[in-house]
């Protein structure tokens, strides 16, 4: 292909040794390397699902891309998705194939997040996710105390998960769910075992959706459901080295460092394995009263809102 630098599986690759980050050493090549490496461990996580990737141009701010640019080729599966906030149709890429993640990865593609529901049942969530999310400073120890909590409170109510780096500070937990199961009953259960694991933990965990209300403790989102995207696991992250979310064993947690997981180091580290796919459980059903002990719990952004109007009026009262 004209002005490409090497072909792979008919993809044209081009501008290999730009560094990808100002002030660091990972260069594009590394990128498209790295994803190469591991097409076989990540695309069954981004197969028939619709895909959001935060692209970093050369001299641009880093951008989250969901509509597929004009110039997309056509053998890149797509899936039209009516997106209600902005009133349009959105045309989202359906990654199946190395042929398709490395024309991505030439893209200067560096994350990768499936939506958790599938182009062929966008109706039902294949997984249950929550999110740890650490507060300022360096408290990965914070996260990983959070974790063994939420795994009791999983185990309490007969579920199991698998546990990744999100590649940044925190930690997902995924549960495989029933196909039969709803994107409200995922949402509800959700809601449901973040609560569970604060209990467990409170000096360490919240559910508190505002910032300021988590006085230094881990945040276990529930916010994970239904359309939302979570970054897949192998994929690289948008920061210095561009570290890796990746898996991880349950009794593993203690010793690690999320920063150790980097496009450089991965590879070596998986050798022929993949962590994720022999962690994850089988699908399982979500116990009834775990959904309906959860529907009776606000939604976080919801009640957020409201709250921050209501501080919002007792500021404006206030004499």
């Amino acid at each position: 292909m004209a002005g490409a630098q090497e072909t792979r599986d008919g993809v044209g690759l081009t501008n290999l040794e730009q560094l990808l980050l100002a002030g660091d050493e990972v260069t594009k090549r590394d990128l498209v390397d790295y994803l190469d490496t591991v097409h076989d461990r990540i695309l069954p996580g981004l197969r028939d699902r619709p895909l959001s990737v935060v692209r970093l141009l050369r001299g641009q701010e880093p951008f989250m891309q969901k509509n597929l640019p004009k110039y997309t080729p056509e053998w890149v599966r797509r899936t039209a998705i009516w997106a209600e906030t902005s009133h349009r149709q959105v045309s989202y890429a359906l990654c199946d194939d190395r042929r398709t993640l490395l024309w991505f990865a030439n893209q200067r593609a560096i994350e990768y997040h499936p939506a958790l529901v599938t182009a062929t049942r966008p109706e039902q969530p294949t997984h249950l996710v929550l999110d740890l999310d650490p507060p300022e400073g360096d408290a990965f120890a914070a996260v990983t105390r959070v974790a063994g909590a939420l795994r009791r409170a999983l185990a309490a109510v007969g579920l199991a998960g698998a546990v990744k780096t999100s590649g940044a500070k925190g930690l997902h937990i995924f549960v495989p769910v029933h196909p039969d199961t709803t994107a409200e009953e995922v949402a509800a259960a959700t809601r449901a075992l973040a609560v569970h694991t604060a209990r467990l933990d409170p000096e360490t965990a919240t559910t508190a959706f505002i910032r300021e209300d988590r006085g230094g403790r881990v945040f276990v989102d529930p916010t994970r459901a239904g359309g939302a995207t979570v970054v897949a696991a192998y994929s690289p992250r948008l920061r210095p080295g561009l570290p890796v979310s990746f898996p991880v064993a349950w009794d593993g947690l203690d010793g690690i460092i999320p920063g150790d997981f980097t496009v450089r180091t991965v590879p070596a580290l998986l050798g022929d394995r993949d962590p994720w796919a022999e962690a994850m459980p089988a699908p399982q059903r979500l116990p009834a009263d775990l959904v309906t002990e959860g529907r009776t719990i606000p939604v976080p952004r919801v009640q957020a809102m409201h709250e921050g109007k209501r501080r919002a009026r007792a500021r404006r009262e206030a004499p």
